[in-house]
């Protein structure tokens, strides 16, 4: 397999064209299906749902992951774009309804504004840390031990927090932060490094993932600033 490390300069800018197209339409078609969820009521009726229960909100967090892996799984193994779209499309929407709750307390309780705030400060730091990974042209595989132990500490102490009842607090959050920019680094490196060019759709899908993950923790800091 070529890498779209090796191959040649044309065709290494279409891939990260292609890749980075649908990064955006990903992006678009989120803000889309939580229009429509915010329209409909169905954001609202999520979060009072969540409200009632820290258990329900746990299942429905085990119930993404396994969408998680779904989508991911249904990408690799494609064997037609239609299938590795629809695989981007049910993350996509999985997503979406994960938001709903967090986007729905961010809008009518801590501003107007701390939703476009956190989202500007996404962007700035995605494009900043896609601008280190670019220029540098470094293999940042290197972080997988650090993304593997982070993840799994994390998922530890959301897990506890949900079935104890308590806060992670400001300082988690920004550890979050750092996580999920180092996230961005790796997949961003790994879909240089280690992806063919063919595979744009699965490579749009990872730097999704990372980013939505960035936004989470960005809106919960500018949530937690503004309170």
């Amino acid at each position: 397999m070529i890498t779209v490390a090796q191959a040649l300069p044309s065709d290494r800018a279409a891939f990260i064209r292609r890749t980075y197209t649908h990064l955006a339409g990903a992006v678009l078609a989120f803000i889309a299906v939580e229009c429509v969820l915010f329209i409909t009521g169905i954001a609202g009726a999520i979060t009072n749902l969540l409200a009632g229960s820290r258990f329900i909100w746990l299942a429905i967090l085990g119930g993404f992951a396994i969408l998680g892996w779904f989508a991911r799984s249904m990408i690799a193994r494609a064997k037609s774009g239609e299938q590795a779209y629809l695989g981007l499309g049910i993350y996509v929407v999985a997503e979406a309804l994960i938001f709903a709750p967090i986007l729905y307390i961010a809008a009518v309780y801590a501003g107007d504004d701390v939703i476009p705030i956190a989202a500007g400060l996404t962007l700035l730091l995605f494009g900043g840390l896609t601008a280190i990974a670019f220029t540098t042209r470094q293999d940042f595989s290197f972080l997988r031990g650090f993304l593997t132990i982070g993840g799994f500490v994390a998922l530890g102490l959301i897990l506890f927090s949900v079935l104890f009842g308590f806060t992670l607090g400001l300082i988690f959050s920004g550890a979050m932060v750092i996580f999920a920019s180092a996230a961005i680094l790796y997949d961003t490196s790994k879909v240089m490094h280690h992806y063919s060019t063919d595979q744009h759709v699965a490579a749009s899908l990872e730097l999704f993932a990372s980013v939505a993950l960035l936004f989470w923790y960005v809106l919960q800091i500018v949530m937690s600033l503004r309170r």
